[in-house]
């Protein structure tokens, strides 16, 4: 048995994933298919995208999410830090392991209050409140302090035009080893060209339908 496995986090996720699924936004129903995909690429506007989609969840799907966890026991990570918080579905994942790992910390980053505020819940009503450090704000710069000396995992699922800049921000702090998780990061070619480039300090292939998994050559 695992803490992913077992109550009360297996349930609360059943739960979790039922009103992600359920979730609608007015806001982003009334964006041109054209304009969402320019706020998508935007590395200006992020802020106002993500706004507009603040009642939606954007969780990992319940198959990454077990990937993440996996991937975490796997490699025995005590430090990780997460861009993109949102409801904390991908959090409570990436905790769980933490738990069966024995310990550790999680940073993690979401400019969203609101979604802040569900995010706490969820992790205390999960068990797992005190394996997390959720900062509010943007992650450009809530990411770019007091940063663990070595960190595990990465996990990349906030604004994706700004996967190349968190990397960034945190790459002098990723062990040789570490793992870097992307969701959905077909949205930046930059990001991809960037992991996947010969001799640029990476390992990295494309996994399953929207995940890219790499890892800190070194």
């Amino acid at each position: 048995m695992t803490t992913l496995s077992i109550a009360p986090l297996a349930p609360l996720l059943d739960r979790l994933f039922a009103e992600a699924d359920a979730a609608t936004s007015p806001a982003m129903s009334a964006l041109s298919r054209e304009e969402w995909d320019r706020l998508m690429h935007s590395r200006t506007e992020y802020l106002r995208l993500y706004g507009l989609m603040k009642d939606l969840w954007l969780p990992v799907s319940r198959e990454t999410g077990a990937l993440l966890y996996m991937l975490a026991r796997s490699t025995c990570a005590k430090s990780m830090v997460e861009f993109g918080t949102s409801f904390g579905i991908s959090t409570l994942h990436l905790a769980a392991a933490l738990r069966d790992n024995g310990g550790g910390r999680i940073i993690t980053s979401e400019f969203e209050p609101s979604k802040v505020a569900r995010a706490r819940e969820h992790l205390a009503e999960g068990g797992l409140a005190d394996l997390v450090e959720i900062r509010e704000g943007d992650a450009l710069k809530t990411l770019s302090v007091d940063l663990p000396e070595a960190i595990d995992l990465l996990l990349l699922d906030g604004a994706k035009s700004l996967y190349p800049d968190i990397l960034s921000v945190v790459e002098s702090r990723l062990k040789p080893g570490a793992l870097i998780i992307a969701d959905n990061a077909d949205y930046c070619p930059e990001y991809l060209e960037r992991l996947r480039m010969p001799g640029g300090g990476y390992i990295s292939i494309p996994f399953a339908e929207d995940v890219e998994l790499s890892m800190r050559a070194g």
